[in-house]
């Protein structure tokens, strides 16, 4: 068995076709083959690892260099992808070794933190990922938002293509980035996929002349669904807008639907609004995204409060050692070693990421096995890391 990095030419034969395999219908017709040469363009920045036998592949990662907002700072973010064994070689323990050296590499090369969509969590949290909030999916009859229609609002609505408004989608997006916890986005030569493919309409909302909303979506048909992507906003304005447009269809199609983040409270918008909020989270295929942090310095200078605590953290290859955790100046601060008489806890690498990315109390972090957190080392962790939601909108 040899482990190598691919070049791109090397992914139409090498990892495409097991890729197919694992995550569409098969077998495939014979010329989609033919079609995996449209994706190269658009992984050209990837970095790809397989495991060989006798010239043949059996298994496949990769890494998409993107970034990510955690707590306020845009970080360098190794989104994995493409995660597949041959069927002949699974659980041989392939993807735990592509796994280490991929992230070993992305780690080298300055990714502070690592995010995935997991076919199993139990398989990732063992490398030290931990669940991020699911989106919820907003099912809704346009009819009942006609009341917008008669509501007058600051600013305007755009529409387009996406191919042409492409500009505008990904300035929002870039904006969105530098404000939302937990935000994610692709490198621009995978984001331009959505351009050049042009298969969506798109809706900017402008208040005050700047784009403050933006969704795209596709119509399966007349007297069907306004199947849209997400619903982003950066305000109520913006997003009574997008609804309000979305109002403008109601002799046209029959109910829309679209994603929000968990934060987002549909049921309030309107009175006497039909809504229907799911949250599936099922394996496999419809898993909740989880990440984690790759380093222990993703943590120096994000925003914190006023706590103060030792940790030593257990277990991982990537997140080791005692660190004082110091939050007194409104800026966590590292240092490494003893810290006195400070509170100590012990924490996995998917515990301290729990509490980073903001989704576990320090007690839950106790319950689920990911750390020994004594009563007054977790109230100085919960001041250093108040609970937040982040929103992970990429989807890889």
């Amino acid at each position: 068995m040899t482990v190598r990095r691919l070049s791109a030419e090397e992914r139409l034969t090498a990892s495409f076709p097991l890729q197919a395999y694992a995550f569409e219908a098969s077998p495939q017709s014979a010329g989609r083959a033919e079609e995996f040469r449209e994706y190269l363009p658009y992984n050209q920045g990837n970095r790809t690892l397989v495991v060989e036998e006798a010239g043949e592949t059996r298994a496949a990662v990769s890494a998409i260099p993107m970034r990510q907002n955690l707590r306020g700072r845009v970080l360098p973010m190794a989104g994995v992808a493409g995660v597949v064994t041959h069927p002949l070689a699974r659980r041989q323990g392939h993807v735990r070794t592509l796994l280490h050296q991929l992230l070993d590499e992305m780690r080298d090369e300055g990714h502070r933190l690592t995010a995935l969509w997991p076919f199993r969590p139990s398989f990732y949290e063992r490398f030290g990922y931990v669940g991020l909030p699911m989106p919820r999916t907003v099912t809704l009859p346009v009819a009942d938002l006609a009341p917008l229609l008669r509501t007058e609002l600051p600013g305007e609505v755009a529409w387009e293509r996406i191919g042409a408004g492409y500009p505008a989608w990904r300035g929002f997006t870039e904006r969105c980035l530098r404000e939302r916890h937990g935000f994610a986005l692709f490198p621009d030569y995978r984001a331009v996929a959505l351009r050049d493919r042009d298969e969506r309409w798109l809706v900017t909302a402008r208040v005050g002349g700047t784009v403050a909303g933006a969704v795209t979506y596709r119509i399966d048909d007349h007297g069907g669904t306004l199947a849209a992507d997400d619903l982003l906003a950066t305000d109520p304005y913006a997003r009574a807008l997008l609804l309000q447009f979305f109002a403008r269809h109601v002799d046209q199609v029959a109910t829309v639907r679209f994603d929000v983040p968990v934060t987002e409270t549909p049921e309030l918008w309107l009175t006497d609004l039909e809504v229907h909020v799911e949250t599936r989270v099922a394996r496999p295929g419809s898993s909740a995204p989880m990440a984690r942090l790759l380093a222990v310095d993703a943590l120096a200078g994000l925003p914190a409060g006023p706590g103060r605590v030792r940790v030593e953290l257990t277990g991982d290859r990537w997140l080791t050692g005692a660190y004082l955790l110091d939050g007194t100046t409104g800026a966590l601060e590292l240092v490494r070693g003893d810290a006195g008489n400070a509170p100590s806890a012990t924490l996995t690498a998917a515990g301290l990421s729990a509490l980073a990315y903001g989704v576990l109390d320090p007690v839950e972090v106790h319950l689920r096995g990911l750390g020994d957190v004594p009563a007054e080392a977790g109230a100085e962790l919960r001041r250093l890391f108040p609970r937040r939601h982040p929103y992970l909108f990429a989807d890889f």
